[in-house]
């Protein structure tokens, strides 16, 4: 497995920018897809974005066109460029790894979570 750890969360503005990182350890030199996901309170967690080792990437409808999601496999970092952000937008984020090629975007087929991280968008 791989360790994650989240950061770059914070308050931001209805409309505004904001970058999340997610630093990946331990079993870095595997072939693996990193994926966001994200919980507002009393929902389940839900799909955000996510890439394969070589740049494929997928993408929940709610976020296509405003979130960017990028990986720098050198140093074993995930991001995701959340712009033209929405109150809707607010909850915890979650990094999440799994070995292979595939892009899923199930809770499930992810085995490696980080912490979270808070994201609140105020309006």
């Amino acid at each position: 497995q791989v360790q994650l750890v989240e950061s770059g969360g914070g308050l931001v503005q209805a409309g505004g920018s904001l970058r999340l990182s997610c630093a990946a350890s331990g079993r870095t030199s595997a072939v693996y897809t990193m994926g966001w996901f994200r919980q507002a309170p009393g929902k389940e967690r839900d799909f955000v974005a996510a890439i394969s080792w070589s740049g494929s990437k997928n993408y929940a409808d709610s976020v296509k066109g405003r979130f960017t999601v990028s990986r720098d496999n050198a140093k074993n970092t995930m991001y995701l460029d959340m712009n033209s952000v929405k109150a809707e937008d607010t909850a915890v984020y979650y990094c999440a790894a799994r070995f292979g090629w595939t892009v899923p975007s199930t809770v499930q087929e992810y085995n490696s979570w980080g912490q979270g991280t808070q994201v609140t968008v105020s309006s």
